[in-house]
């Protein structure tokens, strides 16, 4: 039997209903306890006053509703069908001929739109707001100032304190970043005054120090001075050059793969952003996932007053969701599984989970 356009539209707008409310009740618990988090850490620093606070949990939200928004679709799913259940319209639907299938085809549609819109349209939005999110809270939640960019004309870290600045520029590096090819440090006094120059054939980064290789010094009105060997200090390591790397979630959707190849040009290793890449991909579909397992632990269930079933049943698989990214996604970043397969198992796992255990539960 066809399912009518209206049936569809009225099953679609339920389903539309049960996430929506979800993913309110879960934003506004997401907003209180981040809020609650960095006023932990806000404390004792003057910087940090509450309007900024605010201001930074609101600019991170979109990003912790995009890990949530999973769970939404899981559990508003859960809700409309459940709903559905009790009003007895999903028994007349059956009693009138329309399968388990034909009533979940808007729900499943309307996910696969949601997904779709999360990353081509919301994704873009959220990695914005998180790289603003990010340079404020370095600065005054943990004081550091040294900023990295990586462009295809290399390499840009800056390194600042209270006297003035180093800005380090290379053409690529090697070894993940510690050893610097064709460096080039420009020392400031202040924000924009001109110390001096370094150029070096290569920079080593060792325990507080650059070791340069077969330097030349330029001064303004000096004339320049060569080192084969030259060591001068800084405050870096090797990890607060990684953490300083833009993480996958501030770099928009569009933005990654041509983001992904510069990184690899540059001698660095693109792996977290790359599974991160294919893990949005796979965002549509894990959202069907959610739906299908959503229907599987609701409809007969909740038939046969199972609510607590139902709700324990839910809980699991959201539980079994973030375990298997959890254990998976590393096996993806040390390269022992692709990351292209690293983030589309768990996909693919909870949507033959979804499907099976809608074939063992339902008739239709």
């Amino acid at each position: 039997m066809r399912t009518s356009l209206t049936l569809s539209l009225y099953f679609g707008r339920q389903f539309l209903f049960g996430i929506l409310t979800v993913l309110i009740v879960l934003a506004v618990l997401a907003y209180s306890f981040d809020t609650v988090e960095l006023l932990r850490r806000a404390s004792g620093r003057a910087d940090a006053t509450l309007d900024l606070v605010l201001q930074l949990s609101l600019l991170k939200l979109p990003t912790l509703m995009t890990k949530l928004f999973p769970f939404a679709v899981l559990f508003g799913s859960m809700l409309a069908l459940s709903r559905l259940t009790r009003s007895q319209e999903l028994t007349v639907s059956r009693a009138a001929g329309v399968s388990v299938w034909q009533f979940l085809f808007p729900g499943l549609a309307l996910a696969f739109l949601l997904g779709t819109f999360l990353v081509t349209v919301y994704n873009p939005l959220s990695a914005a707001m998180l790289a603003r999110y990010e340079a404020i809270e370095a600065k005054v939640m943990r004081g550091r100032s040294s900023m990295l960019a990586v462009s295809p004309g290399g390499l840009w870290l800056r390194e600042a304190d209270a006297t003035g600045q180093i800005v380090v520029h290379a053409l690529r590096v090697a070894q993940q970043g510690i050893e610097l090819r064709d460096a080039i440090l420009f020392y400031y006094e202040g924000k924009d005054v001109f110390v001096k120059r370094i150029d070096a054939s290569s920079a080593l980064l060792q325990d507080g120090q650059w070791l340069l290789e077969n330097a030349i010094i330029s001064h303004p009105d000096k004339p320049a001075e060569r080192h084969e060997r030259l060591a001068v200090p800084t405050s870096l390591t090797f990890d607060r050059i990684q953490e300083s790397f833009a993480s996958p979630s501030t770099v928009s959707f569009w933005e990654l793969p041509q983001f992904i190849a510069t990184l690899e040009n540059a001698g660095f290793s693109a792996v977290k952003h790359r599974l991160y890449y294919y893990g949005l991909l796979a965002s549509p579909i894990l959202l069907c996932a959610m739906l299908l397992i959503a229907a599987s632990f609701s409809l007969r269930l909740t038939r046969r007053g199972g609510i607590g079933l139902m709700l324990a049943g839910g809980v699991g698989a959201g539980f079994l969701l973030y375990l298997s990214i959890e254990l998976i996604q590393p096996f993806g970043l040390n390269g022992t599984l692709p990351a292209f397969l690293a983030a589309w198992a768990p996909t693919s796992v909870f949507v033959m989970l979804g499907i099976s255990l809608l074939f063992h539960l339902e008739d239709g």
